[in-house]
């Protein structure tokens, strides 16, 4: 959960408001209805659509989305699982009056513990997570993202803290600029491990 909650959070306040909700819905949608863990990441989801239309000029969009985003969070405390809640809901209130709240100035952003988390301040395995997203939105190869992280948490239990998969990935998601050129030495890590992966199981084989 806090992978997926704290990937989501760091991609919506880096500016990716679309694809801030894609680190969140696959979890969610393994998620119990009507449970506080459900209601919390529903309205994330709708939170961010709501910011998403409001900031395409879809002012209908984003108040229908935007009162419904509060009432998932109208059971919940303050500050659930870190996040504070009550200023998410809060600004929600504002903008499903005044959709062009976000002409005026940048939507909040979302803290956890206090902190806006950034692409810079996620672990490993919630940087794996905003990646996947990442590649969805942007077109790349989601299946490189996903063996790439795979290599990488292989790397990490063997004490390979230097593997090119992790730090490929840290960078992914941290440098925006360069992705295309990182994109393509994943995909080329990827293609040589999978390849030595096979020349060694090519070796049992009779």
């Amino acid at each position: 959960m806090d992978s997926h909650l704290h990937a989501g959070v760091a991609v919506y306040n880096a500016g990716e408001y679309h694809a801030a909700h894609d680190a969140w819905e696959d979890h969610w949608l393994a998620l119990e209805e009507g449970t506080d863990d459900e209601q919390f990441l529903h309205g994330l989801i709708q939170f961010t659509a709501a910011v998403y239309h409001a900031r395409d000029r879809n002012w209908s969009g984003a108040t229908g989305v935007a009162d419904s985003a509060r009432e998932y969070f109208t059971t919940l405390p303050a500050t659930y699982r870190g996040l504070d809640v009550e200023a998410a809901s809060g600004y929600l209130a504002r903008l499903a009056t005044d959709p062009e709240l976000v002409e005026r100035g940048d939507p909040p952003a979302l803290t956890v513990d206090g902190t806006a988390l950034t692409p810079d301040d996620l672990d490993y395995e919630s940087t794996a997570v905003a990646a996947e997203v990442l590649a969805e939105e942007y077109g790349y190869d989601e299946t490189v993202l996903e063996r790439a992280a795979a290599f990488g948490r292989a790397d990490l239990e063997d004490g390979q803290t230097a593997s090119p998969f992790v730090t490929l990935l840290f960078d992914f998601t941290r440098a925006p600029s360069q992705r295309a050129i990182i994109a393509q030495r994943l995909t080329e890590h990827v293609q040589k491990r999978a390849q030595r992966e096979d020349d060694v199981a090519g070796l049992f084989e009779t």
